[in-house]
């Protein structure tokens, strides 16, 4: 854990997969500019100070602690220093600025919560407008943006899902089911890694074994059902989803859509028992970020939501469930 209070102290961390490498064409032969010269403008430079420019227009959001807001603050100041040192910069351009000096402390705060994800849990950054308090929050392109789960209804059979990888990262998938003339039979398309496709193939067995059980045995010998994964985070590896399919297939059957806003969390076994996740914070936190209002979670999850913080459980109403079919009647508000 020795990393911990290194990491800590970073205040900003680039989009480093945008700096391009070193290469020679990128050395001029001519002059630029003189050395002595921008030495001193930095050295004068460094006796100004403009991170108190936020404040004529925004607060910070809550989830930064003292660290964070002086690492924002900094950065700020910094950039005005370079593109505005007379330190006057437009809002909207100072806007951009503040914007971009959250994104990067946010992205050092997300490399803190993969080595102690409960004590640094809090990563929803934002500001504040002092006029009207309307609030805006401020993702890593990495982690998908914001807004990625739709507040409006989905077509029945569209489901999302949020999953833990094995690389420790929040993915965050729409799983699209249509259906066609056939004989039963499943075809899977899409971003799905093996562990995804995997686990929508579990459910679908569990399907096809419960079908008179479940009433849809007559749907199954006339249709051919076709699955698209959407990966909305560009996670690249996949993700477990079997619920959220039964789900969407039961949604597509009923021709019901599922609650707005809706993410449907856990893992089935062929026999229908429901697997529990092993964390609920981060999965959580991803969605709450990217605008879901209601979240299905395994009933034996229930006693991990006290590690999650209480302004994500205001954000995200979590929604109990101990069997496939019930996930799927909550979901769709039959229940």
């Amino acid at each position: 854990m020795g990393a911990l209070p290194f990491i800590a102290r970073l205040p900003f961390s680039p989009r480093g997969w945008e700096i391009p490498k070193m290469e020679m064409r990128f050395f001029p032969s001519h002059y630029g500019f003189v050395v002595d010269y921008l030495a001193e403008a930095f050295r004068e430079l460094r006796r100004r100070n403009y991170s108190d420019l936020i404040d004529r227009y925004w607060d910070l959001g809550d989830h930064l602690n003292a660290r964070d807001v002086k690492a924002v603050r900094k950065t700020v100041s910094g950039l005005v220093k370079l593109l505005h040192p007379s330190g006057d910069p437009p809002r909207d351009e100072l806007e951009d600025l503040l914007e971009l000096a959250l994104e990067g402390r946010r992205r050092v705060k997300e490399q803190l919560k993969r080595m102690g994800a409960f004590e640094y849990a809090r990563t929803s950054f934002s500001y504040v407008d002092r006029e009207t308090r309307q609030q805006k929050f401020v993702g890593v392109p990495e982690g998908g943006g914001h807004d990625l789960i739709s507040p409006d209804p989905l077509p029945p059979g569209t489901v999302y899902t949020a999953a833990l990888t094995d690389g420790d990262k929040v993915a965050i998938h729409r799983i699209e089911v249509s259906r066609f003339s056939g004989s039963g039979k499943l075809r899977i398309t899409g971003s799905t890694g093996r562990t995804m496709r995997e686990s929508i193939q579990t459910a679908f067995d569990y399907v096809r074994a419960r079908a008179r059980e479940l009433g849809i045995e007559q749907d199954l010998r006339s249709y051919d059902f076709h699955v698209q994964v959407v990966d909305l985070t560009a996670s690249k590896e996949g993700a477990e989803g079997g619920v959220a399919f039964f789900v969407a297939l039961y949604s597509l059957l009923r021709n019901q859509p599922v609650q707005a806003g809706l993410v449907v969390l856990g893992q089935m076994t062929i026999h229908g028992n429901i697997l529990p996740l092993h964390s609920v914070v981060e999965p959580l936190q991803a969605i709450m970020d990217n605008g879901a209002k209601r979240v299905l979670i395994p009933v034996e999850n229930k006693r991990h939501l006290m590690e999650v913080p209480a302004d994500i459980l205001d954000a995200v109403d979590p929604i109990f469930y101990a069997d496939p079919l019930t996930a799927a009647l909550k979901a769709c508000g039959l229940r």
